[in-house]
């Protein structure tokens, strides 16, 4: 008999065990889970695929073309419309700059040099930064073949809060610095 317990919304696990048994061993071991995502990555058609990775022939793909500039490297890979760009470049082991994930911050910004995106979760990007261009790579998926150039972190940073936050770069006060620390 089969039984298929949830740990938590992304995670199941499956115990085959007979169902008398079944009570005593949920309390004797820990649930082992396996996780599910929602978005299964993919790898196009014409690239060998990776474990558990598959292309449906339905969903257009499209060439991503990345120049890194941090790193002098320029990346040329396929991203199915229906998959994030970052994700997708993860997949076939192209290391490129992120840190959230989730569209809030600016470590994955691009500039679009040429093609387009949908970014609809795109948080960390004000439309005024969209309609010049400016990207998020965590939650891009590409409409149409792309080419795009990372950014400098910190300086996409401060063209979208910059002017909410400050009046320029903070300057630093080593005077001041010392007069806080002698306080502690």
């Amino acid at each position: 008999m089969d039984l298929t317990v949830a740990c938590n919304p992304s995670c199941t696990a499956v115990y085959r065990r007979p169902a008398p048994r079944l009570q005593l061993a949920l309390q004797k071991s820990s649930l082992k889970c396996r996780r599910k995502t929602t978005s299964e990555l993919q790898t196009p058609a014409g690239f060998t695929a990776q474990a558990g990775n598959s292309h449906s022939p339905s969903i257009p793909t499209h060439k991503v073309t990345v120049h890194d500039r941090q790193r002098g490297v320029v990346h040329e890979f396929f991203v199915p419309e229906d998959q994030y760009i970052l994700h997708t470049a993860e997949s076939q082991n192209i290391s490129l700059p992120f840190a959230c994930r989730h569209g809030c911050c600016t470590s994955c910004a691009v500039r679009v040099k040429s093609g387009q995106l949908r970014q609809p979760e795109a948080l960390g990007i004000s439309a005024e930064l969209k309609s010049k261009g400016y990207a998020l790579l965590c939650v891009g998926f590409p409409s149409s073949d792309l080419e795009v150039e990372t950014q400098d972190e910190d300086e996409v940073y401060w063209l979208q809060f910059g002017r909410y936050f400050a009046r320029g770069p903070v300057e630093r006060d080593d005077y001041a610095l010392e007069l806080a620390m002698g306080d502690e």
